[in-house]
């Protein structure tokens, strides 16, 4: 198994050291031989920003591969979908317990407490892009 996600890309814009990537994000079945007679098959454009020092050597327009660890992604689900869903069981149960049984009021503090979650999660969105790094290098 790789150590090491990679995309190809191509540099829309450089701002100093910040430079903006995109990416063509695929599912498994879009580069799929038979995508053309199955209705599942997406791709979609997503913009990455990499801080990287040595700008001065891309240009925009330059196709780059972006490097980043497994880390990242198993870091990223964690964060974004492991996490809150133990907030959302947990917070279900307890409540449950604290209301009695009072269904509708249980799954509106386990969902409130999820999306306080998210909301602490965005707050802290600079702190936790320091982790979420990508490097660059030439195709």
């Amino acid at each position: 198994m790789a150590k090491t996600i990679e995309h190809k890309g191509t540099i829309e814009s450089i701002n100093g050291n910040q430079i903006k990537v995109r990416i063509l994000q695929t599912t498994g079945c879009a580069s799929c031989s038979a995508k053309d007679f199955c209705s599942s098959a997406e791709s979609k454009e997503k913009y990455i920003d990499v801080k990287d020092l040595n700008s001065q050597y891309y240009s925009v327009g330059d196709s780059v591969i972006l490097h980043g660890s497994m880390t990242l992604g198993l870091r990223a689900v964690l964060l974004a979908f492991f996490f809150p869903f133990l907030v959302l069981v947990i917070s279900l149960f307890i409540s449950m317990s604290l209301t009695l049984g009072n269904e509708l009021l249980s799954t509106g503090i386990a969902f409130g407490l999820t999306a306080f979650y998210y909301l602490i999660l965005s707050l802290f969105k600079q702190q936790t892009s320091k982790h979420f790094a990508f490097t660059l290098s030439r195709d």
